[in-house]
């Protein structure tokens, strides 16, 4: 007979192995389904301040592992599989991925989202070979380099401080006219004297055969150009891009209600389709850290054993 799982997790993050540890709590026979990594964005933060009771800065990599132990601990199946389609319609949801099909009487959606590209010319053939996304995968690639970082909110303003420990100089390329990161952030950045802020600025095209050699920017208010090539003796740069993500939900679109790409829920995870809830950063929020990640997997866990407990009551789902 064909397995079918009280609930289905899609997405390992935060909000995911949170889902996953409340209903495995709940003694519901639980699967987790990651296409990547598990953790997904918090595995390239180097250091985390800003979960609670982690007094002392520890590392991304640290609370996932430490999570995902607790999520197995609890009976929870955590496995690698990319969803192509999912039918969300009818008591029993269908999900179909690259290596094989899963059946679920509930589905928890957390996705969460993918770094935003410039889409520039030559940013494609020269991610990997200097354009990056993630400072602490590759910050170590540019020890003694110069390295420029996109953006102006808190992950950029960050990311170039944490950089700061690898490059001989760090360029903050900001289009706004002032950053958008939070004021203590904005404070550090603008006392560190080894990080540079040019604002009203954006790359239009990145240059290099094989590694980046040059990139053209702009000012976004005089519209006058000008090309920035790399120390003859250095003969590269680096580029870190820190401008936002997209939701991963292109398999949901006509299947549950979304607006700008990002899964409209209520307060209680809820979707506009029974016994589909969602989670994390692919849902519409105000707020997206990982604490609000790990809360929205547990009410979404949480709510999805009340749901399969009143179709229980009814009749037409049968629990565990």
């Amino acid at each position: 007979m064909e397995k079918i799982y009280d609930v289905i997790i899609i997405g390992g993050g935060p909000a995911g192995l949170s889902a996953g540890l409340y209903a495995g709590r709940s003694k519901m026979d639980a699967l987790i389904i990651e296409k990547a990594k598990k953790g997904g964005q918090i595995v390239s933060t180097d250091e985390v301040v800003n979960v609670p009771c982690s007094i002392r800065e520890t590392t991304g990599p640290a609370i996932i592992e430490r999570l995902v132990e607790q999520v197995e601990s609890f009976g929870t199946t955590i496995i690698k599989d990319s969803i192509k389609e999912a039918i969300l319609d009818g008591d029993i949801k269908v999900l179909k991925g690259l290596n094989h099909e899963y059946k679920a009487k509930s589905v928890i959606i957390a996705n969460g989202a993918k770094p935003r590209l410039l889409g520039v010319p030559g940013e494609g053939k020269l991610t990997g070979k200097g354009v990056s996304y993630c400072a602490t995968c590759d910050g170590d690639f540019f020890t003694d380099l110069e390295v420029f970082v996109v953006g102006g909110g808190d992950s950029a303003v960050e990311e170039a401080m944490f950089l700061t420990r690898f490059a001989k100089k760090v360029t903050i390329l900001c289009r706004e006219g002032a950053l958008t990161c939070a004021k203590s952030i904005a404070e550090k950045v603008n006392c560190h004297q080894a990080v540079e802020i040019i604002y009203n600025t954006e790359i239009v095209e990145i240059i290099g055969d094989g590694i980046v050699e040059s990139m053209i920017v702009r000012n976004n208010i005089t519209g006058e150009e000008q090309v920035i090539i790399a120390n003859e003796e250095d003969g590269t740069f680096g580029i870190f891009v820190f401008i936002g993500f997209i939701p991963q939900t292109e398999i949901y679109k006509d299947r549950v209600y979304m607006e700008h790409g990002y899964i409209v829920t209520n307060q209680d995870m809820h979707t506009d389709v029974d016994g589909v809830f969602a989670a994390g950063d692919c849902r519409v929020k105000s707020l997206r850290q990982v604490v609000t990640a790990i809360s929205d997997g547990a009410i979404a866990a949480v709510q999805a054993e009340k749901y399969l407990e009143s179709k229980q009551c009814d009749g037409s789902v049968n629990v565990i």
